[in-house]
């Protein structure tokens, strides 16, 4: 049997030293949720694996409740003001996933993709109908505007006072190295990998995007292979970062087929994957 293992991450990039102390105790909460749904417990005299499913889910749960992060409540705001939420969870046993995209004023995203991966037969849904979907299925619908920190409208104002004085503010890049970098400010975006005693992986991803986006913008988190995947044959990835750049490399998949499972688990921020094939 594999030894468990629950590995979290809140956001890539330079983190301000007055953002430190939150991140590192918001992560610890995310560990503190997961690790007992992740380790092995005894039953009628035998014993019964946790589950890396569980364990990520409720680990990025724990940091979608957190305005130290970019998910959930304290997500940075589209050009319009509003907070647009995003998230992907997959399994490695069956390359199982359920993806969401452009829900908001929802509780919990990661939930709601965990549910369109269990409830339906497709893996990715959006907008309106991801939103229809989630409160179906008993997601939580906030008060307009719950989600929103006065953070988060701060870096929207200074976004749009760069904007106003002709400063770059493009999201796009070829180079590869970028992928890592968030802007400085941003609150980041959050993931969780998991192995279980059976071996099985699991990989969540969430997150509110980049600050001043185009409303309706869709970025690398719920993309399977660029924001989030799991193989049992291979590890786990949970990519966090410069989403555009990330899209472009299929980044996660390309990560996680680099390395035999036997070697390596690990999220994205392990720079040993992220070099060019030309």
């Amino acid at each position: 049997m594999s030894p468990p293992m629950l590995l979290v991450h809140g956001g890539a990039g330079g983190i301000g030293d007055a953002r430190v102390p939150g991140k590192v105790q918001g992560m610890k909460l995310a560990l503190k949720a997961g690790l007992p749904l992740l380790m092995p417990a005894m039953e009628c005299g035998g014993h019964k694996g946790g589950s890396a499913l569980d364990a990520v889910e409720a680990a990025v749960r724990a940091m979608e409740e957190d305005e130290n992060f970019n998910a959930g409540y304290g997500a940075c705001l589209n050009s319009d003001g509003n907070v647009e939420v995003e998230a992907s969870i997959m399994e490695g046993s069956q390359l199982r996933a359920g993806c969401v995209t452009l829900l908001q004023d929802i509780k919990y995203p990661i939930t709601v993709a965990r549910h369109v991966m269990e409830r339906t037969n497709h893996t990715f849904l959006g907008g309106v109908s991801a939103q229809k979907f989630a409160l179906e299925n008993g997601a939580v619908q906030l008060p307009q505007g719950s989600l929103v920190t006065q953070s988060a409208r701060d870096a929207l104002a200074q976004f749009k006072k760069q904007q106003a004085e002709g400063k770059d503010t493009t999201y796009a890049t070829t180079e590869l190295d970028t992928a890592v970098k968030e802007r400085p400010g941003e609150p980041g975006t959050v993931g969780a990998v998991a192995i279980d005693a059976k071996g099985n992986i699991a990989v969540a991803t969430s997150t509110g995007g980049i600050t001043g986006k185009v409303p309706g913008r869709i970025g690398d988190t719920p993309l399977l292979g660029c924001g989030t995947y799991a193989d049992n044959k291979w590890g786990g990835v949970s990519t966090t970062g410069h989403g555009e750049t990330i899209m472009r490399f299929n980044l996660a998949q390309k990560n996680s087929s680099q390395y035999s499972l036997r070697e390596y688990v690990s999220t994205s921020s392990h720079r040993g994957g992220m070099q060019r094939d030309d």
